[in-house]
């Protein structure tokens, strides 16, 4: 009986064969059978398995990283970067040298009248025994400042917030380019054989802006892409198999899908064809391993209490729990978005309740993923990285209530975990957080850095597209030895 269905499946068109059988496979394996590679991919993804491990250029520092992408463009004066002068300048207008050559989104709002320096309305104490300012809005996260690196003088380059993430997520503002986490299983593989190598969680009321492209492969081979997954309901669209697909009948269907693409590989040689393999038996092997992955239900009460999670509520105190299981388990690249962080003033996007929304939701499971990492000995080999897309002027917004404009010039970042120098402040701004007063730091140079904790040479790790060999980093970046233990 088993032989006279693989003959029947043999017989069908390639057309009809991929129709019936790509069933209980996820949208991103199915993504990927279907998917051309326009690149040339290097020696390395042409292996059987795209997503095996591969050596890093040197000895590593960490093995996994979670990225918390906090998106809309926190407030850095409000959260991190005291500034008393606002208190004494609040009100008045920012004077003209500070605005000559300087973009700013909604630029309409400045020209109707001179924009005028707002201070922060919150209380900052120093915590730790670094001294950090902190605000009373993050009264968890001031708990371990002594473990974090903070970043007070990023820089980018696009004040728009689509363009934005996709500059922080790729090196560049234009859509097509492989995302940070792709990068990084391209150089890497996964440690994880029953799961993706680069995982996307996302809360808050809606996604990010810029959607899939900022976990896309670009033109890297579509192996390298991320997954996202749910936190309610099935975790991964279509993975669990229909009603009378047995696991035996799909494995069948697995085999001889393999069986079939082999044949095309030996034909015309395409590397695409390893990744459609791999992308169909990984999702196969998930069927298994993310329910179990899911159900935080086994976690004690006491690790529950600690994130404030409640089985069977999605929440990013749900997803940094979820973080931490999916980098025990070997996931090279965890992202996690959180969504709600732009704050022009206005109705729910105030620098008063609608801030205070987003704080509560995120300082308990940050200290308390940090905290449970270190216990667990994970810390030690996981990069752990907090920001958004872009910061926040020291100018207000006139709208309705209390907000800010786009700023590029400077905004705050922290890290911590393996190869981090922890309790450390890298930059200073000028008296009114308007930019750099010294080391100021680029995106590139931040991309730059997480390749390098994870044994990558930023300038090394390319791919050939098009008849140029492109890079994270792009033609910039450099290693922020100072952060570096």
């Amino acid at each position: 009986m088993q032989e006279l269905y693989r003959e029947w499946l043999r017989m069908r068109t390639r057309r009809h064969f991929f129709h019936d059988c790509a069933v209980g496979i996820g949208k991103i394996a199915l993504a990927s059978l279907l998917c051309e590679s326009a690149g040339r991919a290097s020696p390395a993804t042409s292996a059987a398995n795209p997503l095996a491990p591969k050596p890093p250029h040197f000895p590593p520092q960490v093995r996994s990283v979670i990225y918390l992408f906090m998106a809309g463009g926190p407030s850095q004066l409000e959260l991190f970067d005291y500034k008393p002068a606002l208190l004494k300048y609040d009100g008045q207008p920012i004077p003209d040298s500070f605005l000559e050559g300087k973009r700013f989104a909604f630029m309409d709002s400045f020209t109707k009248e001179k924009p005028r320096l707002l201070a922060a309305r919150r209380k900052f104490a120093q915590h730790g025994q670094c001294g950090a300012w902190v605000s009373e809005l993050l009264p968890n996260i001031a708990r371990i400042v002594d473990e974090l690196a903070f970043i007070k003088t990023v820089q980018t380059e696009v004040f728009n917030h689509g363009p934005a993430k996709l500059f922080v997520n790729t090196g560049t503002a234009q859509f097509g380019r492989p995302s940070m986490g792709a990068w990084i299983t391209y150089g890497l593989g996964s440690e994880a054989s029953d799961l993706p190598g680069f995982v996307v969680l996302q809360s808050g009321p809606r996604g990010p802006r810029g959607g899939a492209t900022l976990w896309s492969s670009g033109f890297l081979p579509t192996a390298y892409q991320g997954v996202p997954f749910r936190t309610g309901g099935e975790p991964v669209l279509n993975l669990s198999n229909p009603p009378g697909i047995s696991h035996a009948r799909q494995a069948d269907t697995i085999d001889l899908i393999r069986e079939l693409n082999a044949a095309r590989s030996g034909a015309v040689g395409d590397p695409e064809i390893a990744t459609r393999i791999a992308a169909y038996e990984t999702a196969f092997r998930m069927q298994t391993s993310t329910p179990e992955l899911i159900d935080v239900s086994r976690e004690t009460a006491e690790t529950l209490r600690l994130y404030g999670v409640e089985p069977g509520q999605s929440s990013f105190a749900y997803n940094c729990l979820l973080a931490r299981r999916l980098v025990e388990r070997g996931v090279r690249f965890v992202q996690l978005y959180h969504t709600d962080w732009d704050h022009h003033g206005g109705p729910g996007a105030d620098l008063g309740a609608a801030l205070e929304k987003v704080c509560r939701e995120v300082d308990r499971p940050i200290y308390a993923l940090i905290t449970d990492l270190k216990r667990r000995g994970l810390l030690e080999s996981t990069l752990v990285i907090w920001g958004g897309e872009f910061g926040r002027t020291p100018m207000g917004e006139k709208r309705e209530t209390v907000g800010r404009n786009h700023h590029i010039d400077a905004f705050t970042m922290f890290l911590a975990g393996g190869g981090i120098k922890s309790g450390i402040t890298l930059g200073e701004t000028d008296e009114l957080g308007f930019g750099p007063a010294s080391q100021p730091v680029h995106v590139h140079d931040i991309q730059a850095t997480i390749l390098h904790l994870l044994g990558l040479d930023h300038k090394r790790l390319t791919f050939r597209f098009q008849g140029r060999d492109h890079r994270l980093t792009d033609i910039g970046g450099r290693v922020l030895h100072q952060i570096l233990s």
